[in-house]
C-alpha cells in the first residue's frame, strides 16, 4: 500500500517573518504515520474534486464526492438526518478521500480525518473555477468525477460571499473538530499543482523504499 503523510500545521502557518509559509504546508514526511482519511473542503470551484480525485489516485484511497451522496440525479438532497447518518457509514471505512463542505455536517467528517485539506483560493479564482468547470463539462452531474454543475444565482451568491461569511465558521470548526489533524492550507493553483508533484514524487519514494 502506498503511505505518505504531510508536515502537519495549523489553520494559518506562518514563517518567522509572520508570512504565510506555503512551501511548509505543502511539505510531505515518509517517516510520519501514513494518510489513510482525507477531509477536502472549500469555496465551490476552488478545485477540491480534482483535488480529491489526483489524491484518490496518487494514495490509492477511495475517493467521495458529498455532492453525489447529498444529491440524487433530479437535484432533489437527502434530508439532512440522513444525510448525517450516511456520512457516518462512509467514514467508518478506514480509508478514504471525501471532498464537499455542507457545513452543517462536516464536523462529521472533520472528526474522524487524519487530515485536512483547506482550497483556500481567492473568490476571483473561485467563480473562473465554476465557470470554466462548466464550459469543460457542461451543465449537469458527473458522480465518477464528483462534478456537480449548475451556476445558479445562489451558487454565484455563495461564492461571493464565501471568505466573508463562510471561512470564518470552517475554519472554526476546523479547528473545533480536527486539532488533531495535518492542516494542508493551499491558496492557489499554483500551489496546488506544486503540492500535488510533492504528493506523487513522495508517494513514488514511499512506495519503492524497502517494508
Amino acid at each position: 500500500m502506498v503511505s505518505i503523510s504531510f508536515k502537519p500545521t495549523r489553520a494559518d502557518p506562518r514563517d518567522q517573518s509572520g508570512r504565510k509559509n506555503p512551501r511548509r504546508d505543502a511539505e510531505a514526511l515518509i517517516a510520519s504515520p501514513p494518510v489513510e482519511r482525507v477531509t477536502i473542503v472549500g469555496c465551490g470551484g476552488s478545485g477540491k474534486s480534482y483535488v480529491a480525485r489526483e489524491l484518490g489516485r496518487l494514495l490509492d484511497l477511495p475517493v467521495i464526492h458529498m455532492d453525489a451522496v447529498y444529491f440524487d440525479d433530479q437535484w432533489n438532497p437527502l434530508p439532512i438526518e440522513r444525510f448525517e447518518a450516511v456520512q457516518r457509514e462512509l467514514i467508518a471505512a478506514p480509508r478514504w478521500v471525501i471532498d464537499g463542505n455542507y457545513n452543517s455536517t462536516v464536523q462529521v467528517r472533520l472528526e474522524a480525518a487524519d487530515s485536512v485539506v483547506f482550497m483556500d483560493l481567492p473568490t476571483r479564482v473561485c467563480l473562473w473555477g465554476i465557470q470554466s468547470r462548466q464550459l469543460r463539462h457542461g451543465r449537469g452531474q458527473n458522480e465518477q468525477t464528483g462534478v456537480y454543475n449548475r451556476i445558479t444565482g445562489d451558487v454565484l451568491r455563495y461564492v461571493l460571499g464565501y471568505r466573508r461569511k463562510m471561512r470564518p465558521k470552517v475554519l472554526a470548526k476546523i479547528h473545533r473538530h480536527a486539532s488533531g489533524a495535518r492542516l494542508i492550507m493551499l491558496t492557489s493553483r499554483r500551489q496546488t499543482r506544486r503540492f500535488l508533484r510533492q504528493v506523487a514524487s513522495s508517494a513514488v519514494l514511499s512506495d519503492l523504499s524497502p517494508p
